[in-house]
């Protein structure tokens, strides 16, 4: 890799606005039909597992949510070799397809009462596709966008794919206040969850017909029997990018806190153990999404001008030092004033960081590797340390000690601050 001014950086450039938006609309999809599984599971449990004893149903039903976790670094694998034999187009076709596939499999699938256990089997398949999927859809998503940038504007490409994942859960968010607020319980419970896949498997065939017009990226073309010559590529990035591999680890741990800490374990640990009004926890999350949405693209542009290495450093101190501080906001029956104050600012720090993952992921990476290492290596830390962060959270606040969750975090940040330390700067350079 080689470190390049280009003088076209204070050319006018126009973003290919259709091109960014059909890379990403798989990613929101993605999130779109993640988010409404975990939404509506309270009213389609009954529905694929015995409804004598609803406690069960739902245990069964959230326990597949969590199962598809483990999926991810296996689809991170499999579609991220893909990627790199065959192109980033051609594997981000199969993970849309997959992706809507399973939510539309879900939308007409058979209840309990029906066909048996062979209702929750159907349904963990479903699942097992869509982890895969999503394992799958952010390394390639992420190369794609950093390939098809100018090197002076990766930053800006890259914020496209965290709008999309924003834009998509408040969307899942707003169908969910929908259904609810128009559809009766026992309604929901029969058909009104249904339509919530129904939309969400449209979406993926639109973002489908939208792939279908992507071109491959010259880097792809360029550097693809390189790849095919390259022998056991997941032991080849340890051995040969060891440090790529601890950075992405480093700041993936602290990204991967922040996401399922703001957008999934705060809600309940508001709600359940600080009895919050469900409304206004409801609202602040609203709010903090679209703070979150409106600074991506700025956010991007501020570290190609500056740097990411600066602005990953101002992310990780910060939550080192305010996450604590924070969560203190959140006392007994919370003002919705403080709710915002603790959605706004932590999202809106987070995208400090969020708006360059992919780009900064995809620098560390050579083009023959680069969807692979980071499909592998990306998904393995999120399954240890995202999808265990709303249980913890519960099971700290459980045993009277919420405070230990957002120490937890903290550490998080102190670990990532310290391996961004050890990046180099990234800013213009060409991919290899």
């Amino acid at each position: 890799m080689s470190q390049v001014t280009d003088p076209a950086s204070t050319e006018r450039h126009k973003l290919p606005v259709r091109t960014l938006v059909a890379a990403s609309i798989g990613n929101a999809v993605e999130w779109f039909d993640w988010t409404i599984y975990a939404t509506f599971a309270v009213y389609f449990s009954s529905q694929f597992f015995d409804k004598s004893n609803p406690t069960l149903a739902l245990i069964g039903t959230t326990s597949t949510y969590a199962l598809a976790f483990f999926f991810r670094p296996l689809g991170g694998v499999l579609l991220g070799r893909l990627a790199d034999l065959r192109g980033r187009k051609f594997a981000m076709l199969v993970t849309i397809l997959l992706m809507a596939g399973g939510s539309l499999l879900i939308a007409v699938l058979p209840t309990y009462a029906a066909v048996g256990w062979l209702a929750p089997i159907l349904l963990l398949l479903a699942r097992i596709a869509q982890g895969l999927s999503l394992g799958g859809e952010v390394s390639n998503a992420s190369a794609y966008l950093a390939e098809i940038a100018p090197p002076n504007r990766r930053g800006r490409y890259s914020s496209f794919f965290y709008i999309s994942t924003g834009v998509a859960l408040l969307a899942a968010s707003l169908l969910g206040l929908l259904l609810t607020s128009t559809l009766s319980r026992p309604d929901l419970e029969s058909y009104g969850w249904r339509i919530a896949f129904v939309v969400g498997g449209v979406l993926g065939l639109v973002g489908l017909w939208l792939r279908r017009s992507l071109t491959e990226t010259e880097q792809f073309e360029e550097n693809v029997e390189k790849a095919k010559a390259t022998k056991n590529p997941l032991l080849r990035t340890l051995t040969h990018h060891p440090r790529s591999v601890l950075q992405l680890f480093g700041f993936t741990l602290l990204s991967t806190l922040c996401y399922y800490t703001f957008f999934s374990a705060l809600t309940p640990y508001a709600v359940q153990f600080r009895d919050a009004a469900g409304s206004d926890v409801f609202l602040a999350l609203s709010i903090g999404t679209v703070v979150f949405i409106v600074l991506q693209y700025p956010m991007g542009a501020c570290a190609d001008r500056f740097g990411r290495k600066p602005q990953m450093l101002v992310w990780s101190a910060a939550f080192a030092v305010l996450t604590v501080p924070l969560s203190l906001l959140i006392t007994d029956r919370p003002p919705l004033v403080n709710l915002i104050v603790v959605f706004s600012v932590g999202l809106g720090l987070y995208a400090v960081f969020s708006s360059i993952a992919p780009a900064i992921m995809s620098e560390i990476f050579p083009t023959e590797l680069r969807a692979l290492g980071i499909g592998a290596w990306y998904n393995l830390t999120v399954a240890l340390f995202g999808g265990t962060a709303p249980l913890l959270i519960a099971a700290f606040s459980g045993a009277g000690q919420p405070q230990l969750f957002f120490w937890y975090v903290t550490g998080g940040a102190v670990v990532a601050f310290v391996i961004i330390l050890t990046l180099p700067e990234t800013k213009g350079r060409v991919l290899d």
